[in-house]
C-alpha cells in the first residue's frame, strides 16, 4: 500500500482540505493516509474527521494516527508537511508584542520581517530533523511543503536537507481570479503568466484570446481606489511599478518599506492596513474551535469538494502521469528567473508528471520587479544563513536588511530586538554564537 504521509495533521480544516481533496482523487483510492502530529488530542481528532469524511464519501483508503514521526514516515511516498512550530502562543505572540515595545508595528509576520525571520529560525531546526527522518526511512519521497516561510523553508530544504521538495502555496491561483471579480472582470478564457517568489510573484501577463488586459484592470483599478477597499496595497503597488503581486495587501504591506510608518501613521487609514491582523486572526480560531470541533471533528454527516490546493493534484500526475502545471517554490538553479540569485527560492510555473517537478524557465523580471523580490530576498538568504552558522550576527543581518525593519529602526535598535527575541525564545531556538 503507497502512503502519504500529514505532519502537522492536528490543523484539522487544512487536513480535511489536502486529504479529503485526496480522497477524491481515484488514482489514491488504496493509498494509506499517515496521520502525525505532536499534539495528540489534535491528531486524535483528525482522524476522527477524516473516518467520518471517509464514511460518507464511501472510500476505501486507510486513515492511521502516528505518536512516532519516524514511524509514520516509513515508507511514505508523499510528505506533506503543515507545522506550526510554537504555535499562536507563546510563539507568535512574541513575534509580534515584542517588537511593538520597539515600535515595529506587523499585519501577518510569518514570511520576512522579524516575526517572519524568528518563525524561520525556530522551524528550520525540525524541518531539518524531518528531512534527516525522510533520508532514514523513506528517502525517495516528495515533500510537499505548505509552511510558512515559505521561500526560507522551502529554500533550506533543497539547499540542506537533501530530500525532494516543492513549496506549495494557493496565492498563485486565487489571485487572478479575486483580481477580476473585485474589478468585475469576466474569468473566462484567461490566460496567464505568474512568477516572482513566494508572496511576492507577479501578475506578468493577462490576456483573453490575444487581448491585454492589464490596460482595463488598471483603469478599473485607479477608479477602485477612490473608495476604501481591503486590497489597496497592491493596488497602490501595481499603480507605482506597472504589475499586480499575488499575495494579499495585509502580507504586502509589511514587506516594503511605503506603508506601515509611524513617521505618517496617516498611511493606515489611507490604505486600509489591518495591523496586528494575524494575532486577530489566531484568537479567532481559539475563541471558536469548540463549535469548529462539533462541525468539522464530530460530523458524521461531513463531505468535501476537491479545492484548489495544490498537493492532490500534484500526487494524482505523478501516479498517472498525466501532467498538469502549478506555480511552485523551487531553487532558482540556472537561473530560471535570470535577475534573481541563483541560490534564492522562487515562485515559478512547473510541469508535473511521473518524473517529478520539472520547473520552468521564466528569464528576466521587468527590473523594477527583480528588484523589489531582491530587497525580500535578501534578507531571507540571510535567515537561511543564519539558521545553517548558528551566528548571531546573521540574524543582526538579516533584520537589518528587511526593508520594513530597517525603515523603522535604527541599527542599535535592531540589535537589541533581535537579543531580546532570542533571550525570550529560550530553548524554543538552538544557541546562538
Amino acid at each position: 500500500m503507497s502512503k502519504i504521509t500529514f505532519i502537522g495533521a492536528g490543523s484539522s480544516v487544512f487536513a480535511k482540505n489536502i486529504l479529503g481533496d485526496c480522497m477524491l482523487t481515484p488514482s489514491l483510492k488504496d493509498f494509506e493516509f499517515a496521520l502525525y502530529d505532536i499534539n495528540n488530542e489534535r491528531l486524535n481528532e483528525s482522524k476522527t474527521m477524516l473516518e467520518n469524511l471517509k464514511t460518507k464519501l464511501g472510500k476505501s483508503v486507510s486513515i492511521k494516527a502516528y505518536n512516532d514521526r519516524k514511524e509514520a514516515l516509513l515508507d511514505a511516498k508523499y510528505v506533506v508537511n503543515a507545522i506550526q512550530v510554537g504555535g499562536y502562543k507563546p510563539s507568535t505572540v512574541i513575534d509580534f508584542e515584542i517588537p511593538k515595545k520597539y515600535g515595529l508595528q506587523q499585519t501577518i509576520g510569518d514570511t520576512v520581517g522579524i516575526g517572519g525571520i524568528f518563525r524561520s529560525l525556530r522551524t528550520i531546526p525540525v524541518m531539518l530533523g524531518i528531512a534527516k527522518d525522510i533520508q532514514q526511512v523513506c528517502p525517495d519521497a516528495w515533500l510537499l511543503n505548505y509552511t510558512n516561510p515559505m521561500a526560507v523553508l522551502t529554500g533550506t530544504m533543497l539547499r540542506h536537507g537533501g530530500i525532494k521538495t516543492v513549496g506549495l502555496c494557493h496565492s498563485v491561483q486565487v489571485c487572478v481570479p479575486m483580481l477580476l471579480d473585485s474589478l468585475g472582470i469576466e474569468k473566462d478564457k484567461i490566460q496567464t503568466k505568474i512568477a516572482g517568489i513566494n508572496h511576492m510573484a507577479w501578475l506578468l501577463e493577462v490576456s483573453r484570446n490575444g487581448e491585454d488586459l492589464y490596460p482595463e484592470i488598471k483603469r478599473r483599478a485607479k477608479v477602485k481606489q477612490k473608495t476604501k477597499h481591503t486590497d489597496m496595497v497592491r493596488y497602490e503597488l501595481m499603480n507605482r511599478f506597472g504589475y499586480y503581486v499575488t499575495e494579499s495587501s495585509e502580507h504586502n504591506a509589511e514587506y516594503h518599506p511605503y506603508f506601515i510608518k509611524n513617521q505618517y501613521p496617516e498611511l493606515i487609514e489611507k490604505f486600509n492596513i489591518p495591523l496586528d491582523e494575524y494575532l486577530r486572526r489566531c484568537e479567532e480560531k481559539v475563541n471558536r474551535w469548540d463549535k469548529m470541533r462539533e462541525e468539522v471533528v464530530n460530523n458524521v454527516q461531513l463531505t468535501h469538494t476537491r479545492t484548489e490546493e495544490y498537493a492532490s493534484y500534484i500526487i494524482e500526475a505523478m501516479e498517472t502521469d498525466k501532467p498538469i502545471k502549478i506555480g511552485g517554490n523551487v531553487l532558482n538553479t540556472g537561473r530560471l528567473i535570470s535577475n534573481l540569485p541563483e541560490k534564492s527560492c522562487v515562485e515559478v510555473p512547473c510541469l508535473v508528471d511521473r518524473s517529478g517537478v520539472s520547473p520552468c524557465f521564466v528569464g528576466e523580471l521587468p527590473e523594477q520587479l527583480a528588484a523589489l523580490n531582491r530587497t525580500n530576498i535578501n534578507t531571507q538568504l540571510m535567515t537561511i544563513e543564519a539558521a545553517i552558522t548558528q551566528k548571531k550576527e546573521h540574524i543582526y543581518q538579516a533584520a537589518l536588511l528587511d526593508p520594513h525593519t530597517s525603515a523603522e529602526l535604527s541599527i542599535d535598535d535592531i540589535v537589541s530586538l533581535c537579543n531580546e527575541l532570542i533571550e525570550v525564545h529560550g530553548d524554543m531556538l538552538p544557541k546562538y554564537n
